[in-house]
Order: structure tokens, then C-alpha cells, then sequence
């Protein structure tokens, strides 16, 4: 998030350190969340295709939309 919420400081982030599973905080965050973005390394190829089995979880169990973003280097 560096340099973007100078950019838009219209836009509220909230940094939360947690203590669990990844998959269990994540989805315990989005009951209070207008929107979860978790990341995709994206390896390329047929496997680059698929999702985590975070991302999978999240996908299936979040209280709130969620966003799948790959990095700037992933490929399709």
C-alpha cells in the first residue's frame, strides 16, 4: 500500500495484525470488511490458472466481496 493512500486518502485502510490461520483470519475479517483483497502469486501456465487453497477459501466462506489480485509480474 506504499504511496497509495497518499494518493487516494479519500479511501480507508485499516492495518490489523492477527494471530491464527491465515484462512480463519481472513475470513473472521471480512464480517466487518466492505471488501477483502488477497493476492495470487500466479505461476503461469495451466497452473497459473488456479487459485490457493487461501484464496479458494476465502472465495467460498467470506462475509463480504472479495477481490483476487495478481502481482505486477504475475502472468496470466
Amino acid at each position: 500500500l506504499a504511496g497509495r493512500q497518499e494518493r487516494h486518502p479519500d479511501v480507508p485502510v485499516r492495518h490489523q495484525v492477527v494471530r491464527g490461520g491465515t484462512r480463519e483470519a481472513l475470513i473472521e475479517a471480512s464480517r466487518s470488511a466492505r471488501l477483502l483483497v488477497v493476492g495470487a502469486r500466479g505461476r503461469g501456465g495451466f497452473t497459473g490458472l488456479l487459485l490457493g487453497s487461501v484464496s479458494q477459501a476465502v472465495l467460498h466462506h467470506a462475509h463480504c466481496p472479495v477481490a483476487v489480485v495478481r502481482g505486477a509480474g504475475s502472468r496470466p
